[in-house]
């Protein structure tokens, strides 16, 4: 008699052996080029327009889950601060143990790219690997009219800068995928790195602003750095799509 197959499991087990430095828990990152973020969409925010948490799952290029992440704010800050709220982001691994933690400060005029380049007026998120050790910072940098921002090691020395288009918007006429090009240093001359925002379809982009996102890096890029490229995407979506979603 035929045995039966059991069903492919769709979650990654992430426990491997331990690397010289890197963080606990990212043990995975080395092994992979690209990340796919996938932000819940919550039917009582749709049906609504509460603010709620945002939520996201990350998976690897086969749609296996590999973390979680789920936003820790207060309803005052997410439903009359919006996009421009502080928050945590705690990334969990299958195993529920968080392996990565985000934060960002509310800076009450920040948000401005012409005026980025002082400290009071430029969004700054820490992130954490494990929590209580401060691996990089993802930076608003000041820019004429596109998005910028520097990703910078634990000492804030950049070490790849981000820049997207003037006009960040996806709509039924203009589908197309919209790039955050990612290069080494402080220059755009070298590309290394890729965030791309994915078109959800019409329905989901008019009544959730429930993104899709995929993260590409080189392979051996350092994992503290891959770490760090996973918290720019997150810092993307509430900076710049959240805003460009609020408008659409």
């Amino acid at each position: 008699m035929a045995v039966e197959q059991q069903p492919e499991k769709r979650e990654m087990n992430l426990m491997g052996d331990d690397l010289p430095g890197c963080p606990p828990g990212l043990e995975y990152l080395a092994q992979i080029d690209s990340l796919q973020v996938h932000q819940t969409m919550e039917l009582f925010e749709v049906f609504t327009g509460w603010e709620t948490r945002n939520r996201y799952v990350v998976n690897n290029c086969l749609g296996q889950r590999t973390y979680y992440a789920m936003e820790e704010s207060t309803a005052f800050m997410r439903n009359c601060c919006g996009p421009s709220r502080a928050f945590v982001l705690h990334i969990t691994d299958n195993y529920q143990q968080e392996v990565l933690r985000i934060t960002r400060e509310f800076k009450c005029c920040a948000g401005c790219c012409w005026c980025a380049g002082a400290d009071s007026c430029a969004y700054e998120a820490v992130v954490e690997a494990p929590v209580g050790t401060t691996i990089g910072y993802v930076r608003q940098a000041a820019s004429g009219c596109s998005p910028h921002a520097k990703i910078m090691d634990a000492n804030r020395d950049p070490i790849m800068t981000m820049w997207g288009p003037c006009c960040p918007v996806q709509g039924p006429g203009c589908t197309d995928d919209i790039n955050l090009n990612v290069f080494a240093g402080n220059e755009a001359k070298d590309q290394i790195c890729k965030i791309a925002k994915k078109w959800s379809g019409l329905k989901r982009e008019i009544i959730s602003d429930a993104d899709k996102y995929l993260v590409t890096f080189p392979l051996d890029l350092d994992v503290k750095m891959k770490a760090a490229m996973l918290a720019a995407c997150f810092c993307a979506d509430f900076w710049i799509f959240e805003q460009s979603n609020d408008n659409y």
